[in-house]
């Protein structure tokens, strides 16, 4: 680890860097962070130890500082486990030494972690990794010729039974296998390409066919491509939902491609990388249009598949993340919206059968009536309904209609529109009123305390009107979810 340190800013310089403040106050909040002290803790009663962060750099800091410390951790682990291979070199050391995020480190541990035993390991026990670097290294040879000098009969290993070398295809196939391996190991290169997939990938989607009827909800999704870098969160997080609910194919693809035979077709942006990478050009030489092969199937079968998985996972990570930060904000917008103030108040929970539930709220919240109307389809007693909400306004002096905007709202909307049209004497105000979470509240064991002889279905039309007299009185009585 002390070359790791010779080359690493610490953990604390990192944060410091990243929020723009001293190194020294960084190191304060680690040690409050620590001892157990909260963002909101050290934001309010620790200034004069941290310097002045504020929130915002605070709750930066504890994210940057759980992430690096686990990447700590990992690097140590990596570390550990090839030098017990006994395989480091003063290059890898140092690379991994200087890895600044999780996939840069993993994708140089990727040649040495433990894993079960796959096709190129046994064609490299069946000694043909030597078949591999010669045909690499000189594309005039000829494969045939090349291939039989290193058949085998079948043996057995140390790690199991090997079947050796049958023929010239077989030993072909094998020296494939380990440059594919390679190719896909190389860690500059997998993080090369990754950013091109970011910076260059598509997402498709489409339905898997006979689930249209089941799948309506996805319907936007149904033949779907967007640039991945651009997807917005709301509609990242359908489609990976169509997906897992087994509605929607989703896949990556770069955005100059589509889907095409790999016979003959000329090589994609990420194909040629690979191909250049590793010395392969195609100038019809014995070996070349079978090093293009092994490139083609390096990106379509090890690495284009496992960066669509990392990279459609750190979309769904980012998605939710962004989700997360756009509900808080709107709960926070919710919670603190201005409050109508101490006045009468009718509240309206719309609904169509089981008709709109009417409560009457005095100025200090405090229930004084209720009713049931019927304004719309099937009964639509329109008159009726609009007779009986004046009549209430008029024996309450309301002065404000709070109407719920769940299902029926916007019919419920225009009849208090005619009622305030109609009497306009009474100087009647509407306003349209989240409902979200007003059955939960009006089921919930709170409630029931709060008003035992009041209908559950009433409870609701009481919720609405308090949330227009004061909206944070009334909805820190519900689960934030």
């Amino acid at each position: 680890m002390k070359e790791l340190m010779n080359v690493l800013p610490s953990i604390s310089r990192r944060i410091a860097t990243v929020i723009a403040t001293r190194e020294d106050q960084v190191a304060a909040a680690v040690q409050l962070l620590d001892e157990g002290a909260t963002v909101p803790f050290i934001a309010r009663y620790r200034k004069e130890v941290t310097g002045g962060l504020d929130d915002t750099q605070l709750r930066t800091l504890e994210e940057r500082l759980v992430y690096l410390r686990e990447l700590e951790e990992r690097r140590t682990t990596i570390l550990g486990a090839i030098e017990e291979q006994g395989k480091f070199t003063a290059e890898l050391r140092n690379a991994i030494a200087m890895a600044e995020d999780k996939s840069r480190l993993e994708d140089l541990y990727l040649p040495y972690k433990l894993k079960r035993r796959t096709k190129a390991q046994i064609a490299k026990e069946a000694g043909l990794e030597p078949l591999a670097d010669v045909l690499l290294g000189n594309p005039l040879l000829g494969l045939d010729t090349e291939a039989a000098k290193y058949l085998k009969a079948l043996f057995a290993s140390g790690d199991g039974d090997n079947p050796g070398v049958p023929d010239t295809k077989a030993a072909l196939e094998g020296a494939r296998q380990i440059l594919m391996e390679r190719f896909a190991e190389d860690a500059d290169l997998a993080g090369a390409l990754r950013e091109h997939l970011i910076e260059h990938g598509v997402v498709d989607a489409k339905l898997i066919e006979g689930k249209a009827e089941e799948a309506a909800k996805f319907s936007n999704y149904f033949a779907y491509s967007e640039k991945l870098k651009t997807i917005p969160s709301h509609r990242a997080l359908a489609l990976l939902r169509g997906r897992r609910e087994n509605f929607l194919q989703v896949a990556l693809r770069l955005e100059n491609e589509s889907d095409r035979p790999v016979a003959d077709a000329p090589f994609n942006d990420c194909e040629t990388r690979i191909a250049r990478r590793n010395g392969i050009d195609n100038r019809q030489r014995a070996a070349d249009k079978w090093l293009c092969e092994t490139v083609r199937w390096t990106w379509r079968i090890k690495l284009a598949t496992r960066l669509e998985t990392e990279l459609l996972t750190a979309l769904r990570e980012r998605a939710e993340t962004e989700a997360i930060r756009v509900f808080g904000m709107n709960l926070k917008d919710l919670l603190l919206a201005a409050p109508a103030g101490a006045c009468a108040t009718i509240g309206l929970d719309p609904g169509l059968r089981t008709g709109v539930k009417v409560a009457v709220i005095d100025a200090t919240g405090k229930l004084v009536e209720t009713a049931t109307i019927f304004p719309h389809a099937p009964r639509n007693d329109l008159d009726a309904s609009i007779a009986l909400l004046a009549k209430l306004a008029a024996r309450h002096t309301a002065q404000l209609i709070a109407i719920g905007n769940g299902t029926a709202s916007r019919e419920t909307d225009q009849l208090v529109g005619e009622l305030i049209k109609k009497h306009a004497e009474l100087g009647l105000r509407k306003v349209v009123v989240s409902e979200a979470g007003a059955s939960v509240y009006s089921a919930s064991e709170y409630a029931a305390k709060e008003f035992p002889d009041v209908d559950v279905s009433i409870r609701g039309a009481m919720s609405i009107a308090r949330r227009l007299q004061d909206p944070l009185a009334e909805l820190v009585k519900i689960d934030p979810k």
